[in-house]
């Protein structure tokens, strides 16, 4: 066993507080340094994080108006590869502004909190699962060089460190540069991902698999990817994402 002297240890200790004091936390909702030491995101702004409470859809996890629905007009209206899914909060302006410096701002620190909600929230459900892996929705290489990172891939790791549920994300792989789904109809987002994903090692060496994205709005991306693994092998597919669209 390694053996740390006292002078070491009283060192290490005081190492994250000068990594404070240089790169100093940005909150994920103001996107200003946090007010409060050691937490990810700001007090006041916590509260106007937008949690999805009350009812929701028994397959994607939106948000539902009645008590007695069981799943949101999406998923009653389209076929679903996913098996289930689930994210913490709603996709409104102020998530939409926080993932904004998250994938375009350069925040990446973001994604350690991003992690943490959707476990907060969400890990009981998903123990049911019993995923073996995360897998996060692939970048296609041009889109990955411009931006620098996959945002998926970052979250999937964060969630890794926080769950064991190791990750890998050389397995699906983008092989069709398409168009940005949110300016597109529902065939529109159908046709674009048409053969968008391929299985690089030609078969799936796992059965319950989560995927991990951003945003979940119509499910086209979740699907279209979550068919091509089970095409290839895999029995489950379930998903989690840091903001889901509106059901009703």
């Amino acid at each position: 066993m390694k053996v740390i002297s006292r002078k070491a240890e009283q060192k290490n200790m005081r190492l994250p507080d000068l990594i404070g004091l240089l790169f100093p936390r940005r909150c994920p909702v103001c996107q200003e340094v946090v007010e409060d030491r050691g937490e990810r995101v700001c007090s006041i702004c916590r509260t106007r994080l937008p949690y999805i409470r009350g009812p929701v859809c028994l397959k994607c996890g939106k948000p539902l108006l009645l008590e007695e629905q069981e799943y949101c007009q999406d998923c009653v209206r389209k076929r679903r590869w996913t098996d289930r899914g689930r994210a913490p909060f709603l996709y409104d302006k102020v998530m939409r502004k926080s993932i904004a410096g998250y994938k375009y701002g350069g925040r990446r620190e973001y994604a350690a909190f991003y992690a943490e909600e959707i476990l907060r929230r969400c890990a009981g459900e998903m123990k049911g699962w019993k995923g073996e892996v995360f897998i996060p929705i692939p970048l296609h290489p041009s889109r990955r060089r411009k931006r620098g990172f996959n945002q998926a891939e970052l979250l999937a790791k964060e969630l890794s460190k926080r769950s064991g549920i190791p990750t890998d994300a050389r397995l699906l792989s983008r092989i069709k540069k398409t168009h940005v789904q949110k300016e597109l109809n529902d065939q529109e987002r159908l046709t674009n991902l048409k053969n968008a994903f391929s299985v690089r090692k030609g078969k799936v060496p796992y059965k319950n698999i989560i995927l991990v994205d951003d945003i979940y709005t119509t499910g086209s991306t979740m699907d279209t990817a979550a068919k091509v693994l089970k095409e290839h092998g895999a029995q489950k597919v379930y998903f989690v994402c840091i903001c889901v669209g509106n059901g009703n």
